[in-house]
């Protein structure tokens, strides 16, 4: 295959590439393996596409694609999780437990990464892609997670779903039913409380960067729900509700007074670029990528990913933060 036409069908892709990586992070529950695994798919693509017939659309062909590397990568036996999925609040003055290992979390994601042009599949497609709902999809086994994504989510036909997972439509449907029975265990269906307008979103985020750079807990936690839960993967100890933040945040998370906040945006949610105090005088060093979960106007989740090597290029942040 001669250049030029290699470069014409990857082009032919790549308007499907980001749809593409907001479904293989669904599946896997990790940015750089949906990346990962959408560059997998494009390189199977290109190699067989002579044989693509058009018998379905270039789109579903793609995910049918994106589906096997999907499955061929959740063939181990672990799945990704959160870590309140794992254990019970500890005690805000527990010791930190050590890091466990990073293919054990759910990661965010770059909403630059997972969102396309259009503002209206773009609202759409937010809810599937918040922390709650990714971690809710792991508990199920791959093919009924693949089922569940392509029915709920992409809204593709039974027939569409078993052409590309090579089941017949009455295993998906029934795939469908099981997957659907897990996620309500697991997930507290979508609802209205994740709305929230524009301008009381950008005064409860203002408000939220604010109390953090003053350090101040009563303002902050006033932001919260009563039952807000702070997390900090790769660390397993997560605590719960107002008092137990506040206790931690002046104890265990004193070195993160007088951070810098730096905007960005993951899962469809507010985030941020946190840098903490480095030690010298004017620069700060980076501590963490914070994705606030809202529930009812207020914030329901204060979530610190502390893979910083990794996660900060990944969301386009400097590696330093100087005045």
């Amino acid at each position: 295959m001669n250049v030029a036409i290699s470069d014409d069908v990857l082009a032919e892709f790549e308007p499907h590439r980001r749809e593409l990586c907001a479904y293989a992070y669904r599946m896997l529950g990790s940015s750089f393996e949906a990346e990962d695994a959408v560059q997998e798919a494009f390189t199977r693509a290109w190699k067989s596409h002579g044989s693509f017939e058009g018998r379905s659309s270039l789109r579903s062909w793609l995910y049918k694609i994106t589906t096997n590397v999907c499955l061929d990568m959740l063939k181990g036996p672990q799945r990704r999780a959160r870590p309140m999925d794992l254990a019970p609040a500890s005690d805000a003055g527990s010791p930190l437990p050590a890091p466990e290992p990073d293919y054990m979390w759910v990661e965010p994601i770059p909403d630059s990464m997972a969102f396309g042009a259009d503002p209206a599949a773009a609202a759409e497609a937010k809810d599937t892609l918040r922390l709650a709902f990714v971690a809710a999809v792991q508990h199920l086994p791959a093919k009924q997670r693949a089922v569940m994504l392509m029915r709920e989510v992409l809204r593709f036909s039974a027939a569409e779903t078993a052409e590309a997972l090579q089941l017949s439509p009455a295993s998906v449907n029934s795939a469908l039913q099981r997957a659907k029975a897990t996620m309500e265990q697991v997930h507290l269906k979508p609802s209205e409380s994740y709305e929230i307008d524009d301008a009381d979103l950008r005064k409860l985020v203002d408000g939220y960067v604010s109390a953090f750079e003053a350090y101040d807990m009563d303002a902050l936690t006033a932001l919260c729900t009563q039952d807000v839960a702070l997390s900090m993967p790769p660390i397993p100890l997560w605590v719960q509700g107002h008092a137990s933040v506040a206790e931690f945040m002046l104890t265990t998370g004193k070195g993160c007074e007088n951070s810098k906040l730096v905007p960005v945006s993951a899962n469809g949610l507010p985030a941020f670029g946190h840098y903490k105090p480095s030690g010298t005088p004017g620069l700060w060093e980076p501590w963490s990528i914070t994705v606030l979960e809202l529930d009812h106007g207020k914030i329901s989740g204060l979530n610190y990913f502390l893979d910083t090597p990794k996660l900060f290029p990944l969301f386009g942040l400097p590696a330093e933060y100087r005045e």
